[in-house]
């Protein structure tokens, strides 16, 4: 039989906690905003629940867990 060709396998949470555009960009969730969140401003609470793109110098190694992205 032949030899089955080796497959990357996407790690899932990285999946989980990352999302790829149509342009290739990769958002991310900003962190600081699960608990000890009443003695934050409302200001800093909705920035933190914004969005963010991942900067480039972490894309090289969260597109290597996201084969099929």
């Amino acid at each position: 039989m032949p030899r089955s060709i080796a497959r990357r396998k996407t790690k899932k949470s990285v999946a989980r906690r990352f999302k790829v555009t149509a342009t290739g960009k990769i958002l991310r969730r900003k962190p600081g905003l699960r608990h000890l969140a009443s003695s934050k401003s409302s200001k800093r609470k909705r920035k933190l629940g914004k969005v963010a793109q991942v900067h480039k110098t972490m894309l090289p190694r969260i597109k290597e867990c996201l084969p099929f992205a």
